[in-house]
């Protein structure tokens, strides 16, 4: 690659490339707000992809990804990366919900399963089946509109305290 095409390809995205405008509205979920509107914490990558929080409770947290053109592969399905992504915070969101204003998490390992092409606004479940006084293990789910599961995860996480950083 030329150094000049280099230099093109970046005027061009300061040019108004869609994909650098402002990501959809976040509406905050308990206990968020709208500085930390992930259930008590600010995660830009999950802004930049448009996840919306839905539902946090003691070993359950529920999001919700609104339809993108800019999240999807060659072929119009939902990338398998911003499932990855948003199943990971989601998971995660379990992960801390026991005490989402105090405990921030640090993904140990994730395994996740693509069954089927993901399309259109999806919806993702996320479970922690044991926590300990240091790792969580939890595990989850994507369905399309249908109700139809078309990605599976599970994930251990190290629990720590949210003002190092975590999650």
């Amino acid at each position: 690659m030329a150094e000049g095409q280099a230099v093109v390809e970046f005027a061009e995205l300061e040019q108004g490339n869609p994909v650098l405008e402002s990501p959809a509205q976040i509406v905050p979920v308990a206990p968020g707000t709208p500085e930390k509107p992930y259930f008590g914490i600010d995660v830009p990558l999950m802004r930049h992809l448009g996840l919306q929080p839905v539902h946090l409770e003691a070993g359950l947290c529920r999001t919700r990804l609104p339809v993108s053109p800019f999240l999807v592969n060659s072929r119009g399905d939902v990338h398998g990366g911003t499932l990855m992504a948003t199943l990971d915070f989601t998971l995660s969101g379990a992960a801390r919900s026991h005490a989402p204003l105090d405990t921030g998490v640090i993904t140990i390992d994730m395994s996740t399963h693509f069954l089927a092409a993901a399309r259109g606004e999806l919806h993702l479940e996320a479970r922690c089946m044991r926590r300990g006084a240091r790792i969580a293990f939890c595990e989850g789910e994507v369905k399309n509109a249908a109700g139809e599961v078309v990605c599976v995860a599970r994930a251990a996480f190290k629990l720590v305290p949210l003002s190092s950083g975590g999650d």
